[in-house]
């Protein structure tokens, strides 16, 4: 009937059909301009039936209403006869349709007027003032819900079979979060075990989630309520985790998911509106970041990450300060270098080139083992020896005073270490080196000269507007950038606010973008899967599936991901890579090539990486791939760094 005179009400009702709160999976739009419309909570709430006191939902697909006035009734509740035979609940006695006010009770006189709660016999649940069916023979009395069980259905999309409501309030397991709740269910009569709560049957179909505590969007797309993983994903051999709070997922249990990126949230992480952090049914970019420092506190804050794989800690603090005059030659004995260096401002003559990974031109800096990109800087007079500087590495100071990491004694600069080949391992981050190094001869206490002047504090991209500062870490640190634990009492990068934490090495070795031979676009440092992105990541280097929850480096336009140990090669070491278990390339401070005359070997020796085709060390028998060591281009001589006083 479209329209309807309800005994409860003066009005003409009429009836009004509700739109499904799920679209068609199959359909075509793509828009997502009018999928944000799906999910404004007041669009998904009608009101409250006025006889049950129960909510309207969409499922119900129709309901009664009044044009005049707010008043609203359930289809299945408007439609309630005044008296019931037979009812499955009690049938052997006719049951009569009362208002809760006034009903026949046997044991007092005919219409006495009741305001009190009614208990119903069915629930053994007590309302005051409620609509039940009451029979005067027995006393007994049900509400118009335990009447109206049979009509309460549902069609999800989780389930194929239609979905019926259960008697009363039950305590069940949902099948949606695998968790017990309390409350309203609903079942399918065949597949007895399959119920799901209430609340999550009216889980809107799409919603924005917002990843950080900063109240700002870092995910874009809308996230669609899927009801099982897709089945590449339970065979992929990296399975996601909840980016709300990073544990895993069942994969049978209900999840939002991007379905244009590898992002996943727990229903109840997604939806959960009492977490400070957490924001749904909004647009984009309405959040406001909340920055915990103030900017005049920190008027020199290294933000990382640094631009490119040419700029450090050394470029940050003396380049832009202008406290030496630049030199158009220098004495390299100052530098242990037996030449003088001059300054380069121009490639005119094409004597030498800046370092370009494409064009496989590989220019390193002596000192700080970093790539020369941009002039001016100082090369050595001696057109046959590739001894460079950045200019910024000329101005480093002779000694450093309490350094954090070795505060009683000063730290000297030695331009090359006392070994064969100037290597050492840094006492900051563990690399071998054999650029410039500050050291306590005394206590045989030796950083690299980027280590030397780490901050104690920085911000990164990763953490937007959250200061990182510098800590000893315990055992239980755990990087956000490797997802590997520190070494106990090791430099960290820490925020006590959120609990953000990233190696020294992870924060300040990993540029912000790189240039590789294997792409011709540069490759952008990645915290998170990259958007647009829905497939498994291979690097291109190893060819090696990964896990995008680690950094990684990635082209959007060739849709090309490599780890970032792999991106982070020397032109030397291409053809040999360390495994992914190491977060940073394990010679990133190391400059090859370099050859020394030595007394025990007839021939010179070049330091070099390791590559499986050198086979084995001749002291230690051992394989020499991925180990610093000396080999002779001459003969079969080869040998570890470490083994050499063997």
């Amino acid at each position: 009937m479209e329209q309807l005179h309800h005994f409860s009400h003066e009005h003409l009702l009429s009836l009004v059909q509700l739109q499904p709160l799920q679209k068609n999976e199959n359909s075509d739009t793509e828009d997502e301009d009018e999928d944000i419309d799906d999910f404004v909570v007041e669009e998904c709430h009608v009101g409250k039936c006025k006889m049950c006191k129960e909510e309207i939902y969409p499922f119900h697909l129709c309901y009664y209403s009044c044009n005049d006035c707010d008043y609203s009734l359930h289809k299945f509740c408007a439609q309630l006869p005044l008296t019931q035979q037979n009812h499955p609940l009690h049938p052997d006695h006719n049951l009569t349709l009362s208002d809760g006010y006034q009903f026949q009770d046997p044991g007092f006189n005919f219409g006495r007027i009741f305001d009190s709660f009614v208990q119903c016999h069915t629930c053994q649940i007590e309302r005051k003032r409620f609509y039940n069916y009451h029979c005067s023979i027995c006393n007994f009395n049900m509400d118009i819900i335990c009447a109206t069980i049979a009509e309460q259905k549902m069609d999800h999309p989780s389930h194929p079979r239609q979905l019926q409501r259960y008697l009363g309030q039950m305590v069940f397991s949902c099948n949606a979060c695998g968790e017990k709740h309390s409350g309203t269910f609903y079942h399918c009569t065949t597949c007895y075990w399959f119920k799901i709560h209430l609340d999550f049957a009216l889980l809107p179909a799409k919603l924005l989630i917002q990843r950080s505590t900063n109240k700002s969007f870092t995910h874009t797309h809308l996230l669609t309520l899927a009801y099982s993983f897709p089945q590449f994903l339970k065979r992929a051999r990296f399975y996601p985790g909840c980016k709300v709070c990073d544990s895993g997922f069942i994969s049978t249990f209900w999840h939002y998911r991007c379905d244009k990126c590898r992002y996943y949230a727990h229903v109840k992480c997604a939806t959960s509106m009492s977490e400070a952090f957490m924001s749904i049914f909004m647009l984009p970019g309405l959040g406001k970041t909340s920055k915990n420092f103030k900017d005049d506190d920190h008027p020199n804050l290294i933000r990382c990450p640094f631009p490119n794989e040419s700029f450090n800690l050394l470029k940050h603090l003396f380049i832009n300060k202008g406290e030496l005059t630049i030199e158009r030659k220098i004495d390299g004995e100052i530098f242990s270098h037996p030449h003088p260096l001059i300054l380069i401002e121009t490639l005119d003559n094409g004597s030498v080139s800046l370092h370009d990974p494409v064009k496989r031109v590989e220019l390193l800096c002596d000192g700080c083992v970093r790539p020369i990109t941009d002039l001016p800087f100082y090369k050595c007079s001696q057109d046959d020896c590739g001894f460079v500087l950045h200019e910024w590495c000329t101005r480093l100071p002779s000694e450093i005073q309490d350094h954090h990491g070795h505060p009683n004694h000063t730290l000297v600069l030695w331009p090359r270490f006392g070994r064969s080949f100037g290597v050492f391992q840094c006492k900051i981050c563990l690399l071998p080196s054999n650029g410039f190094t500050y050291g306590c001869m005394q206590c045989g206490y030796y950083v690299d000269i980027n280590c030397a002047f780490i901050p104690d504090a920085i911000t990164h991209e990763a953490n937007p507007n959250h200061l990182l500062k510098r800590i000893e870490a315990s055992p239980e640190t755990y990087c956000m950038a490797c997802h590997r634990y520190t070494i106990k009492n090791r430099s960290v990068f820490h925020c006590p606010t959120c609990e953000f934490c990233v190696h020294t090495k992870c924060a300040l070795l990993l540029p912000r973008e790189i240039r590789h031979r294997y792409d011709k676009h540069s490759l952008s440092l990645r915290y998170y899967a990259a958007e647009n992105h829905s497939s498994e990541y291979f690097c291109e280097i190893c060819e090696d599936e990964f896990n995008p929850e680690k950094w990684f480096y990635h082209c959007s336009t060739c849709a090309s991901s490599m780890h970032t140990a792999c991106a982070l090669l020397k032109l030397h070491c291409e053809r040999s890579i360390v495994p992914d278990d190491e977060h940073v390339f394990w010679f990133l401070n190391v400059k090859s090539g370099k050859t020394l005359e030595i007394t025990d070997h007839p021939h010179p020796l070049t330091y070099e990486q390791g590559l499986s085709a050198d086979g084995e060390c001749d002291v230690c028998h051992k394989q020499l791939q991925h180990y610093v060591i000396y080999k002779c281009s001459r003969c079969k001589f080869t040998r570890h760094d470490v083994c050499w006083c063997a």
